[in-house]
């Protein structure tokens, strides 16, 4: 898969979003667990996340498939997880499709 850097953030989200939450059965991206995803001339990819408690028992699954999917990319050579609590997460971050598949109604 080619990605031109100046697309990678739309196309570094379509990507994440193929990442299922194991618990939940909804992807990362759709529930706003994905700040940012950003790829430098190096190839390093930075994804810029949270998790919707700290102290996660998926988080190193999570990391697993997240740089699995963006290993796909041509461009990316290396993923850095860049694990943040702010802002900090809420439904309020997750897509209508999220919350209407976990309904999550307000």
């Amino acid at each position: 898969m080619t990605l031109e850097k100046e697309n990678f953030k739309d196309q570094g989200f379509r990507i994440l979003s193929t990442v299922i939450d194991p618990e939940l059965g909804v992807d990362l991206v759709g529930l706003g667990l994905i700040y940012d995803v950003e790829v430098d001339e190096t190839g390093l990819c930075t994804v810029t996340m949270t998790l919707t408690t700290m102290g996660c028992p998926l988080t190193d699954l999570l990391n697993n498939a997240i740089s699995d999917a963006l290993m796909a990319a041509d461009e990316v050579k290396q993923v850095k997880i860049n694990l943040v609590w702010e802002p900090v997460w809420t439904i309020d971050k997750m897509s209508r499709e999220a919350r209407v598949k976990l309904g999550v109604f307000y």
